[in-house]
């Protein structure tokens, strides 16, 4: 299975910082953000790469990350996003990339607690499909900005996108799973409202074709590209689990 990490987007929600750097590379303790999203794929044995970016830093991502040798990628290569369209837009640069492999697609400004190994090997074990990630999220105004899954019992039905009333607690994080006829789909969506290609209709696609697993991930998951105030919650979680380790 290959990784796609999507580092591109302007990066408005976290103006003034995000003016003179992109947000994948702004600090999340010790760290850039982006590598966050590099160790846990690596960790959980999805070691080829491609990450996607754009926008004037671009290069940068290749003076911090490289070839990728020091952070355990076997292979690493670089996509690049002309101009903002969506997660789909970006993910579909990455079609020669993962060629009739599967694919696991990671925003860089998602950090876990826990491994993501099981839920790699959960989507391994399929036979075909896509996988979708939750995180139960108790805010009403948090689950009001994510995709949230609708469900018929255990069955999801469908991925709401930024619903006014969410249809349940579970908000679809920024890590997806698809199988090869994920490209299938991508030159037939539709611009939403907002200009932008939307992941939800990619699931929903497997969905109407009954291919799709529901992970409800434990422990926590924070966006740190949502807002300035997420941004920093993320980072305080990161820097208190770092000294809790050194103690």
């Amino acid at each position: 299975m290959k990784g796609v990490i999507l580092a591109g987007g302007s990066g408005s929600r976290l103006a003034p910082l995000t003016r003179i750097t992109n947000k994948h590379l702004l600090p999340l303790y010790d760290r850039p953000m982006v590598t966050y999203a590099v160790e846990a794929l690596v960790e959980a044995g999805v070691e080829e790469l491609m990450l996607v970016t754009g926008g004037t830093h671009a290069g940068e991502f290749f003076r911090l990350l490289g070839n990728g040798e020091e952070y355990g990628i076997e292979r690493l290569l670089y996509a690049y996003q002309e101009q903002e369209g969506g997660v789909p837009e970006a993910l579909g640069l990455a079609e020669r990339f993962v060629g009739g492999d599967r694919c696991c697609v990671l925003l860089a400004d998602n950090v876990f607690e826990r491994s993501l190994r099981p839920v790699v090997e959960r989507f391994e074990a399929r036979e075909r499909g896509a996988l979708v990630v939750v995180s139960k999220i108790e805010d009403d105004e948090h689950l009001c900005h994510l995709g949230v899954a609708e469900l018929d019992g255990d069955r999801l039905v469908r991925v709401v996108e930024k619903p006014a009333s969410p249809p349940s607690r579970l908000g679809v994080t920024g890590l997806y799973f698809y199988d090869e006829h994920v490209w299938e789909v991508l030159p037939n969506l539709e611009r939403s409202s907002r200009d932008e290609l939307e992941i939800a209709d990619v699931i929903n696609w497997y969905v109407e074709r009954g291919e799709v697993d529901l992970h409800l991930i434990e422990g926590y998951w924070g966006d740190a590209g949502e807002s300035i105030d997420a941004y920093y919650a993320v980072n305080d979680f990161v820097r208190s689990r770092h000294h809790t380790k050194a103690e």
